[in-house]
């Protein structure tokens, strides 16, 4: 029996300056900081005293989410830099009024896998999941029961898809919108091995905050 708990990063300052987040390593805002406590104190409550294991982003506003998550299990987070937001290249950071001036909109139909949206640098979706895929082989690798993975919303989504097995060349239309501060439970079904959502995008937890 395999629980993960993916936990997206709550409100960041790059959210109230209303600029493009990816890789622009923001900060969590004091509202953040309190959203990061109240989520370690449903993990707390749900997971128990069973052991745990944390792996988290290494941009500031995930591993600010992962560690009160850590203190209340007394455990290490592991960072890894595979579970970044994908990278907006030259717009992180930037206004998100000059990156909808220069995005250039993803089709309906045609090589949608491969489409690239206009800032130089940019991750293209393929080098986003080849990132992610691997790095949840890598945490499913380890036979913990109870794993909780910090990251962003866009990575998330993909590291749902990754869960459930479905191809890369598939992610060109698959895409599970998450909020910041949500928690998405993963389970795998002992009896059938089926890799399940318990729970998508919880945010009750953040409803007075």
């Amino acid at each position: 029996m395999r629980h993960i708990y993916l936990v997206t990063h709550p409100e960041a300052q790059h959210h109230i300056d209303n600029i493009v987040g990816g890789w622009h390593d923001s900060e969590l805002t004091a509202r953040g900081h309190q959203q990061a406590e109240r989520i370690a104190d449903v993990l707390a409550t749900r997971i128990g005293p069973q052991p745990v294991e944390i792996y988290s982003s290494d941009l500031r506003r995930a591993t600010q989410t992962a560690e009160p998550i850590a203190r209340r299990f007394s455990v290490e987070v592991q960072s890894d830099a595979r579970l970044r937001e994908r990278s907006n290249g030259e717009a992180d950071g930037r206004p998100q009024s000059w990156l909808a001036e220069r995005r250039i909109p993803l089709p309906e139909y045609g090589d949608r896998l491969n489409h690239h949206d206009g800032p130089a640098g940019a991750e293209t979706r393929p080098a986003l999941v080849e990132r992610l895929y691997p790095a949840l082989e890598d945490i499913l690798r380890s036979p913990a029961t109870n794993q909780i993975i910090v990251s962003h919303a866009s990575a998330s989504s993909y590291l749902i898809t990754a869960w459930l097995g479905m191809p890369i060349t598939s992610t060109d239309r698959a895409f599970f919108p998450l909020t910041p501060g949500s928690i998405t439970t993963l389970h795998r079904n002992p009896t059938h091995h089926s890799h399940q959502v318990q729970t998508l995008n919880e945010t009750h937890h953040l409803q007075d905050l």
